[in-house]
């Protein structure tokens, strides 16, 4: 079989003719960026074959320059092996560690104290009521008096500990329980989890366990999985860490991964070993760092889109991006860590927030309940910017929701030099007088642009009038940084002295196109939300922007592109990583989590794609800021 050596990784694999580069790649432990799943759309995974002739194929004249294909560039995921090769992988195709958000910020949360039941109001730790739980008994022996059976003892004694009616115990754990008792003296630590409207013993060890309980919380995102490990005991966390989801491998965007999963024969094993094995992980290191046995954790409770909770249970999601989007499931069943092979106690369980549709997920649902939207009489909103827009609205009274697609656009897919947020990426800029500055990742030299730096490119060419207000480029400027290459008018951002890979960095006319459209579906769906329930955005008390998108977004830019509503600056607040404070909140509390099962199904989805004023708002969202001025009066440019 023919070799195939990549660099700078200096890796090498022996695999078969026909092969694609990127498989190969794959293979090799050699990542590339590939936001499409391989579809040969993106344009992101461009390596260059250094001794091997290729054939310059559709996908790859549509993304490379005549001198590229002369210089042996080629998309990794529509070239395929044929020989010995030797594969180049430039800087921009190597993915780099996200900007990861791990916590949230700036919105005060409910500690637990708040929200919790009051089970026994003299035992501080009753404030905690997690779906598993230690609970450590003392109890008297057997007599003549009191000889009912060893599991109805256990029972009685957790009746009283707990206040809770209903137990029974596993087959497992009833076999080794009566040596268990007596060897440790009827002194023991039961484990419990709750399963509908009972408990079931899981575990009962000797001795006193309660200290050492712990749970995690997970945001199960597209682009990068959190954990929190917490003390199940006080609620605290001890450690939070995140990382790339190695599901990227198979695209970047939930659409891609679908048609990964459905598109091939074990397509979805793939992306389900991917993505726990992440999590596993991120457990397994966080674990060691703060000195905690694994077998020492019991719970976790995870929030994600619909389709990303789709993948991590191993259900097929075809059905989710077709008509009329129906998801398999929209509350799922706790599930044993070793069913799910989560390397946690084999005895734990795993839950997660439930979801609403097909495009508004259980992260949605936890930044509901981690803002409190549902709780109180005030009409709030949440916004979620990415691929899939997700919005919902409302009180205590009712909720709404929707999704938006917005495509990749503010995560750098379809843009020429768009990027995630890594170093390297361009997250600010500002334009006075020709004159151009901006901000990178990490201060690095700039390899592209993620959403932040695309939203003031567009801001600030509106300022200073380099586009119109339909976004388009004007040449007949004496700017010297708007120029004619390729066919088509871009705007050079970064000379290629400035840049890592020494070439200019530009955006072009088809991403500002791209941009406006993206903005366009966001707000439009805000609109016709707020629209749909017949308010108006004063109406509306808070606007919450959650994700690792809002936290270097300009609010004042982001209302000139028309992208949120003209209100007050200080009405719109970034909430962090609501997602995965909502799913903490739901490994603690029962409360919460029977709460967050009330907000799902409270809420009334409006399917936008059925929904005709959609349509007609998405059409006057494609000007900056908008196609009626009077809806952004504060936009002076």
């Amino acid at each position: 079989m023919p070799k195939v050596k990549f660099s700078p990784q200096d890796k090498d694999i022996e695999i078969a003719d026909g092969t694609t580069i990127l498989t190969a790649a794959q293979a090799a432990g050699v990542y590339i960026n590939n936001l499409c799943g391989g579809n040969g759309v993106c344009g992101k995974c461009r390596v260059q074959v250094i001794n091997s002739r290729i054939h310059a194929d559709m996908h790859s004249m549509s993304f490379l320059s005549k001198q590229e294909i002369t210089e042996g560039y080629a998309l990794a995921c529509q070239t395929r092996v044929d020989g010995d090769m030797k594969i180049i992988i430039p800087p921009e195709s190597i993915p780099e560690e996200p900007k990861i958000l791990l916590e949230g910020i700036q919105v005060n949360y409910s500690s637990p104290e708040k929200i919790f039941l009051h089970k026994i109001p003299a035992d501080p730790a009753s404030l905690i009521d997690p779906f598993i739980q230690n609970i450590y008994l003392e109890m008297g022996e057997p007599s003549l008096d009191d000889n009912i059976s060893d599991v109805d003892r256990l029972i009685r004694e957790l009746r009283k500990k707990t206040g809770y009616g209903f137990f029974d115990i596993s087959l497992g754990c009833l076999r080794g329980l009566a040596l268990n008792l007596r060897n440790n003296g009827w002194k023991v630590t039961a484990t419990i989890a709750r399963r509908s409207h009972a408990w079931q013993i899981l575990q009962v060890r000797g001795g006193d366990a309660f200290e050492q309980s712990y749970g995690v919380a997970v945001d199960v995102g597209t682009t990068t999985i959190v954990v929190q490990l917490i003390n199940m005991k006080s609620g605290a966390v001890v450690g939070v860490a995140g990382s790339h989801n190695l599901q990227s491998r198979y695209g970047e965007d939930v659409i891609s991964r679908m048609i990964y999963a459905c598109g091939r024969e074990q397509g979805l094993n793939p992306l389900n070993t991917a993505v726990v094995k992440t999590i596993n992980d991120l457990i397994l290191s966080l674990a060691a760092e703060k000195g905690i046995n694994p077998d020492n954790i019991y719970a976790i409770a995870a929030a994600g889109n619909t389709t990303m909770t789709h993948l991590l249970f191993n259900l097929m999601p075809c059905a989710i991006r077709l008509q009329p989007y129906v998801p398999t499931a929209s509350v799922y069943p706790q599930v044993s860590s070793k069913e799910m092979d989560i390397k946690i106690n084999p005895d734990g369980a795993m839950e997660v927030l439930p979801s609403v549709s097909s495009y508004v997920g259980g992260d949605i649902v936890a930044g509901i309940l981690a803002c409190g939207i549902a709780d109180r009489p005030e009409t709030r909103a949440l916004i979620d910017v990415g691929t899939n827009g997700e919005i919902a609205l409302g009180n205590n009274q009712w909720l709404v929701c929707c999704s938006a697609s917005a495509g990749p656009a503010f995560e750098g897919g379809g843009i020429k030099y768009g990027m995630r947020a890594t170093r390297g990426a361009i997250e600010e800029v500002i334009i006075e007088d020709d004159n151009v500055r901006y901000k990178t990742i990490g201060n690095a030299k700039p390899r592209g642009l993620c959403g932040s730096g695309l939203i003031d490119c567009l801001y600030e060419f509106s300022r200073n009038h380099i586009i119109d207000g339909d976004g388009t480029l004007r040449l007949e400027t004496d700017n010297g940084r708007i120029v004619e290459k390729d066919g088509e008018s871009q705007f050079i951002l970064a000379y290629p002295d400035e840049t890592e890979n020494g070439h200019e960095l530009v955006v072009t006319q088809s991403d500002i196109n791209h941009l406006i459209r993206s903005k366009g579906a966001v707000f439009a769906a805000i609109k016709s939300l707020v629209d749909y329930v017949g308010l108006t955005f004063r109406d509306i008390n808070a606007f919450y922007v959650a994700g690792g998108f809002g936290v270097n977004l300009d609010i004042r830019k982001a209302i000139g592109i028309g992208l949120l509503p003209d209100i007050e600056p200080e009405s719109i607040q970034f909430v962090g990583n609501s997602s995965l404070m909502g799913a903490r909140m739901y490994l603690l509390s029962a409360q919460a989590a029977g709460r967050s099962v009330e907000i799902a199904r409270m809420m009334t989805n409006v399917e936008l794609s059925n929904y005709q004023p959609f349509m007609d708002e998405y059409v006057a969202a494609m000007f900056l800021p908008h196609t009626d001025r009077r809806l952004f009066p504060s936009v002076t440019y």
